[in-house]
């Protein structure tokens, strides 16, 4: 096998360690080139070819720095060895770099671990060579004679290549011999001045109006500039400029308007682009269609206008706008510097301009090679950087100059002492504006702020200038100063200039640093009118330094790409970048995870009602949220509507004109499908009223009208859970009009009827549109209705699997996250440990596990190290109930969160390995050696928002079972109020049967109006006889069932007294019984032996009839009775009747009617004829013997009104008072749960119900005078109509009332 071959197939990541006497070769490859540029370019170089910084001596020189050479000391070493050395080869031209490669010296203890690698077409202006748009450094050599290769993608095109150690051997020094692989490169190049320009004019015949390919390099050293223009007579034109670095795109047709400061850019790639380094660009247009990529980054877009071509003309213009003939369009400036290997649709353009082809004008003075301006850049790399330059002592002016580019907002740009008088002059950049601060002893110091937003990352100029009552300061061209008063009385410089930052205070030096050090680049530095020469500063001829890079402007962008994901707004400083996430809907360090739940299931299991949510169908992943309407009831509920849910006529329609009505939803068709894919079931009703409207030809079948889905494609059945061609709900259940027929409406008759059934085949839902054919014969009419996109539960979050042995697990394909990855999931268990998930690379994995009962863990390697993170709970984990996990790894942090625990962070290291390079196949429930494999059930896995079908895959694998039961041991506590837990195969539900409550949760109240002489009697037992002659089951009830204890609960409000709040009775003359005194106070009688006076409790704290809601409970335990009233007043007494209450008859709650013995009418006596007359007699609960208590409901529509009524006058709100209604934004029960609007009544309030009762009477009124409406202009217009009409609900239910044809269930949603 060839050396090459055995380069780009061997990558060895971990390098061992080898004997000095045996050579190793250890490969790294990053990517494989397509052809063949792999050949050696140093070991043919001469001497003279290799330079450094320094060297140890004669035989240590550059030039002994070849791969496998023993020459001299067998390898280079510097003098010194520090980070400040370097290495450097001129291969003679400009080369394609493929490959490098290093060995430490022969035969000794000198190696380099880690070094950067830099490159250059001058020799000045280096640029550092990065990794995965992060990594600057190589891993080097682990000893002398081992040789490191790594394949260079993308590949390298310079002159001049660089090596700068960063560690090496601590045993031993700096030490190196390289080798560079590649090819010669080819090229042509143009200068350009910033007045000249290249214009061509196209071959007519072979140009295509709709397909463009444009690739170009170029580099400059400024930042604005025109690098082509293609312009039409009608707006049209193809625009690529470059603007404060960055590069524009814009691709008009037609309608938009031509690149201004106020026209919106269309597309924007690339920045920093003003560094004087070359960059790529390619541009491919089909049609409207535009792939736009600049340095490998690429975006994908639609062009902007309405024509799948272009309309331009036959020239386009190359780094200005000539116009030839005719008016710029818009402000430009022509771009200044070189254009490299310049094509438009396969022509080399450059070669026609030197050709001096007949279809290329050259405009201005144009050069065929690169000129390389000189500007020598420093970088500030930590805040620890400093640059102290030699001034003049004792002058009488300070002046400076300097250009400056920065992410930071703060710090120290330029210090210097002032001699005589103890001060100072500081510039620093605070909140990205310029400060100019002096001080001296005496003197209040002077103050001067210039500039707005430096921390841009663009290049900006600065001058200082102070002298006797004059301080200045010039940001930009923009001059700022001090007033002559504020200016210094007399100037003495100090000498020394510090830039950036201040030296360790050990060096004597008075430099003040108060934002800290500045970190960026900077250039052009002058002082008192004299430009430095920076490359002095390498051999330390001049000034002083730390932590600087020299030559080179090592700023990067870390916004581009953009790792802010879902919209989040980035923002940088020097060493990282950070993300806005507000109002996009997600958070993290990289707006990555969603705030929303993915169902109204899951909204539900975190005890949320129904109301208007947020649902996030894919979770993390690209889709966004949207708003829809969830109904809790004992399935989650998902509503999502339409534009068209009113019924809508048709008329004078035939196969060649037909009519087609679009359904447009509150979610896109992406959002609909996830939202339907996780359901367990969906449906929609779909009617369609006919009348002489047919839905088949009867004489050759084909369909005449149709609906269209979601997958595209025409059907024809119009009900049924399956796609059964051209049949109707009549048709499945074999109830039509007309036997003959499978739909109602395809018997035509002249009158109307209709189709209506549930659409509930998923993969065709929603449904999108509906085509009518048949309504252009004379009596023809047709209508149709159609109803939300009705789905229930969610099929995913209930997926789950039992893992019964340690050695069974579930294995998917490769998780694919580099960048950015989340897993989510729900588990239980009874084991102290065990591993939920593993996927292991190379070198890379992941790994999240149950490492003891209360510790769950989340390792993970991405080429910088392994790391963990562990989230430590205070119990055990091991408790089988069900605990949620969510781990998340980007390129800011990793991090885990178990439950409501707080969440554990780990940051990324800076500038270190980011891609998550995975390969082997995904274990669930343990790993590939079939160790600590986890037992228990792990449930809803979710991978980056896309949920894994557990319960598919553990069908068919040994060791594991699909499902879980046993949600009630973690969700039972949602079930309020006594509602009974109740298993379900997938989830469970609350039994309100043995509640006073109802609902989904059993939390929601149950109340009633009790109008003036109105009543509800519970019979428990029916009336017998009491004589000897009765049945057993009588005798058997009378004698035996005595009540010991009971419990009673209800709430109330009134303002009539006195009144009967409740009354319980005995057949043998007992009861208990709870007024209202005609003076307000609660007064409770027991009677428990009918030979006796009652016992009467009194409550005279309060006048009780006060319209305010009351809350009663009463708790009686043989003799001993505890009351508590609105959970503040508790009194206990003792009963002297008696301990039992036997044979309970019944339980009245407002009127006793048709008193029966002296005891009911003495009661009746005592209210003087009146009785409970109020709203809300809320939940009534009767606790028997047995504990289990008894529900009491009844229909109370009927009596609604008359508690509004009572409650409401002329001179109140349009509201009663006690009706309260409240919008929270952040949830039901959990208050950080995104909703966006939730009513709640206060406490055991009646205002929801009233509510919705008050809409219901508003709803029947608005609908009486739309009908009336309807009619009088169906029958002003009848003769008239010949088009459809939309909106004629109110009409057409008329005509079917007076019809009837067909019993039909009308079914209505509100929200």
């Amino acid at each position: 096998m060839e050396e090459r071959e055995k380069r780009e197939m061997c990558l060895i990541i971990r390098i061992s360690s080898t004997t000095e006497s045996k050579t190793e070769c250890h490969y790294v490859v990053a990517a494989s080139t397509h052809y063949n540029c792999d050949d050696p370019l140093v070991s043919t170089l001469s001497q003279a070819s290799f330079s450094s910084s320094s060297e140890l001596s004669s035989s240590h020189g550059p030039g002994f720095a070849r791969l496998n050479r023993r020459d001299g000391a067998g390898g280079w070493s510097p003098l010194v060895s520090n980070k400040y050395q370097w290495l450097q080869i001129d291969l003679g031209e400009r080369m394609e770099i493929t490959a490098v490669a290093t060995q430490g010296g022969y035969g000794s203890s000198n190696w380099v671990t880690s070094y950067l690698l830099m490159f250059s077409d001058s020799g000045r202006n280096w640029k550092q060579y990065r990794q995965e748009d992060s990594i600057w450094g190589f891993v080097g050599n682990a000893n002398a004679d081992s040789v490191v290769y790594y394949r260079l993608q993308p590949s390298i095109k310079a002159r001049f290549l660089r090596f700068i150690p960063l560690e090496w051997n601590p045993k031993g020094r700096i030490g190196m011999r390289i080798e560079v692989f590649g090819c010669a490169y080819r090229s042509e190049v143009v200068d350009l001045d910033g007045k000249s320009c290249l214009l061509y004019r196209f071959d007519q015949k072979s140009l295509s109006p709709i397909k463009d390919v444009i690739s170009l390099k170029f580099k400059t050293m400024q930042s604005d500039g025109i690098l082509l223009h293609r312009e039409g007579q009608n707006g049209d034109h193809i625009t690529l400029e470059l603007r404060r670095g960055k590069l524009f795109l814009l691709i008009n047709s037609g309608d938009a308007k031509p690149p201004s400061a106020r026209a919106p850019v269309r597309l924007t790639l690339g920045s920093l682009l003003d560094d004087q380094h070359w960059h790529s660009v390619l541009i491919q247009r089909l049609g409207t269609q535009v792939n736009f990529t600049v340095d490998g980054h690429r975006r994908r877009f639609r062009a902007q206008g309405e024509f799948s071509s272009l309309h331009l003309d036959y020239e386009i213009s190359f780094g200005g706008i000539p116009a030839p003939g005719k008016p710029v369009s818009f402000p430009h400036k022509h771009f200044h510097g070189c254009l490299e290997n310049l094509f438009y649709d396969g022509v080399d353009i450059i070669d026609l301009a030197k050709r001096q082809d007949p279809q290329m004008i050259v405009m201005g003075n144009v050069s065929f090679s690169c000129s390389q301006p000189q500007s020598v850049p420093v970088t500030f790399l930590s805040p620890r950087s400093y640059l102290a330059l030699p001034g003049s002592f004792g002058e009488d002016e300070i002046s400076a100059t300097f250009q400056f580019r920065t992410w930071n907002k703060a710090g120290l740009l330029l210090f210097t002492e002032l001699q005589l008088v103890s001060g100072g002059l500081l510039l620093f950049l605070n909140d990205g504006k310029l400060k100019l601060h002096l001080y001296h002893s005496g003197k209040l110091p002077s103050d001067i702020t210039a500039g707005v937003g430096l921390n841009d990352g663009q290049w900006h100029s600065v001058s200082l200038s102070a002298k006797r009552n004059y301080l200045s300061v010039v940001v930009d061209g923009q001059v700022a100063s001090a007033s002559p008063s504020q200016g210094p009385e007399q100037i003495y410089s100090g000498g020394i200039f510090y830039f950036g930052g201040c030296p360790d205070s050990s060096f004597g030096s008075k430099c003040k640093s108060p934002l800290g050090g500045f970190q960026g680049c900077m250039r052009l530095i002058s002082i008192r009118h004299e430009v430095v020469d920076l490359i002095s500063l390498q051999p330390g001829a001049l000034g002083n330094f730390s932590d600087l890079q020299i030559d080179s402007c090592g700023i990067t962008d870390r916004c581009l790409p953009n790792y802010c994901e879902h919209g989040g707004e980035c923002s940088q400083s020097w060493d990282t970048f950070h993300c806005n996430c507000a109002n996009t809907g997600y958070r993290g360090a990289t707006c990555h995870n969603s705030i929303y739940e993915q169902s109204c299931e899951a909204y539900k299991h975190k005890g949320n009602t129904s109301g208007f949510y947020y649902i996030d169908a894919d979770g993390s992943g690209p889709l966004e949220p949207f708003l829809l309407y969830c109904n809790m009831t004992e399935t989650a509920w998902t509503i999502i509507q339409h534009n068209g849910s009113d019924v809508t006529r048709v008329r004078n329609t035939n196969p060649e004109n037909p009519y087609t009505g679009f359904f447009e939803y509150v979610a896109s068709m992406e959002q609909l499908q996830a939202t339907i894919n996780r359901a367990e079931h969906c449906e929609q009703e779909l009617t369609y009223y006919c009348k002489k409207s047919r839905l088949v030809s009867k004489e050759d079948g084909a369909p005449l009208s149709w609906w269209v889905g979601r997958t595209n494609e025409t059907q024809t059945y119009w009900g049924g859970s399956l796609p059964d061609p051209q049949k109707c709900t009549c048709g499945l259940e074999g109830n039509c009009v007309d036997s003959q027929y499978y739909c109602n409406c395809d018997a035509d008759r002249n009158e109307w009827t209709n189709d209506t059934g549930f659409l509930s085949y998923k993969e065709h839902l929603p449904v999108t549109r509906i085509v009518i054919t048949d309504t252009g014969r004379p009596h023809s009419e047709a209508a149709y209705k159609l109803g939300p996109l009705l789905c229930r539960g969610d099929k995913l979050f209930w997926n789950s699997a039992s893992f019964n042995t340690e050695a069974s697990y579930l294995h998917f394909p490769t998780f694919h996250g580099e960048l950015s990855a989340d897993v989510s999931f729900f588990f239980k268990t009874t084991a102290s440990s065990g591993v939920f998930l593993e996927n292991l690379g190379i070198t890379d994995f992941i790994r999240i596990e149950l490492r003891s009962p209360a510790v769950v863990t989340f390792s993970f390697d991405v080429g910088n190290g392994p790391f963990e993170i562990s989230v430590q709970s205070p119990t055990h984990f091991s408790d089988n109930q069900w605990h949620h996990v969510r781990v998340e790894r980007n390129m800011k942090e990793a991090s885990v969160r178990v439950d409501q625990l707080s969440p554990k962070t780990q940051p990324a290291p800076a500038d270190g390995h980011v891609l998550l390079q995975l390969n082997s196949q995904l274990f669930v429930g343990g790993t590939a050696t079939r160790q600590r494999g986890f037992l228990g059930c792990i449930r809803s896995l979710q991978l980056n928002g896309e949920a894994l079908d557990l319960e598919e895959r553990a069908r068919v694998t040994p060791g594991v079972e699909p499902g879980c039961r046993g949600h009630c041991s973690s969700y039972g506590r949602l079930c309020h109020h006594g509602g009974m837990c109740m298993e379900k195969p997938s989830g469970f539900s609350c039994d309100c049967t043995s509640s006073a409550y109802a609902g989904p949760f059993c939390s929601d109240e149950i109340s009633a109006y009790f109008g003036s002489g109105s009543s509800v009697i519970y019979n428990f037992q029916d009336n017998y006889s009491l004589s000897k002659n009765s049945s057993s089951h009588a005798a058997s009830f009378h004698g035996d069932t005595k009540l010991s204890r009971e419990t009673i609960k209800f709430s109330f409000r009134t303002t009539r007294t006195p009144s009967l709040l409740l009354y319980l009775s005995s057949f043998y003359k007992e009861y208990l019984s709870v007024i209202l005194a005609k003076n307000g106070d609660l007064q409770i009688r027991y009677k428990l032996n009918r030979y006796q006076e009652p016992d009467v409790v009194n409550f005279d704290f309060k006048n009780m009839a006060d319209g305010q809601l009351h809350h009663v409970k009463i708790n009686r335990e043989e003799a001993v009775v505890f009351v508590e009233i609105d959970e503040s007043m508790r009194r206990q007494v003792h009963l002297a009747s008696g301990t039992e209450l036997s044979a309970v008859r019944s339980l009245v709650l407002g009127r006793i009617i048709g008193q029966k013995n002296m005891e009911e009418k003495a009661i009746a006596i005592l209210l003087v004829g009146e009785y409970a007359s109020g709203c809300g007699l809320d939940p009534v609960c009767f606790v028997e013997g047995s504990g289990q208590p008894l529900l009491l409901t009844y229909n109370i529509t009927q009596c609604l009104s008359k508690c509004l009524s009572s409650f409401y006058s002329p001179i109140s709100p349009p509201f009663p008072s006690f009706l309260s209604f409240n919008v929270d934004h952040s949830g039901t029960r959990d208050d950080r749960e995104p909703l966006t609007k939730t009513i709640k009544s206060d406490s055991a309030v009646i205002g929801g119900l009233i509510a919705v009762v008050i809409f219901i009477l508003l709803c029947i009124a608005a609908i009486a005078v739309r009908i009336y409406q309807q009619k009088r202009l169906y029958k002003r217009n009848e003769a008239k109509r010949s088009e459809n009409v939309d909106n004629a609900e109110a009409v057409l239910k008329s005509e079917l009332n007076i019809q009837n044809p067909v019993n039909e269930n009308q079914k209505e949603y509100f929200f």
